[in-house]
């Protein structure tokens, strides 16, 4: 499976608790997310982006409740083929899993040149 851009986050929520994934210390473009289930049941996620914060409910939702199935994954690129999505320095993407120990979330982007 090819991927577009450097992994820059990669995290196994072990509670359902929303959670930062990645803090932006630099501008980053998100081009690629895949969420992953390694569970034998569905599990749910939830996606979130707040570019002044970690604010991780309704208002900054990119993907709220998504099923997936046993041993399935979501790829977002998909969705990303417009562009993709900018983190501001020090905005975050959180994600959030419903099933604690269950996704793995994958994410590849570009972090943008310091000079």
């Amino acid at each position: 499976m090819a991927t577009s851009g450097s992994l820059i986050a990669q995290t196994r929520p072990s509670n359902t608790t929303a959670s930062t994934a990645y803090t932006a210390t630099l501008k980053t473009s998100i081009s690629r997310i895949i969420v992953v289930n390694t569970t034998g049941s569905a599990a749910t996620f939830r996606l979130f982006h707040d570019d002044d914060g970690s604010t991780y409910d309704e208002t900054t939702a990119v993907v709220w409740d998504n099923s997936i199935a046993s041993g399935g994954y979501v790829d977002l690129q998909a969705y990303l083929d417009a562009g993709a999505i900018t983190i501001a320095v020090s905005g975050t993407l959180g994600v959030r899993s419903g099933t604690g120990n269950a996704l793995t979330f994958n994410v590849y982007g570009q972090v943008e040149d310091a000079r």
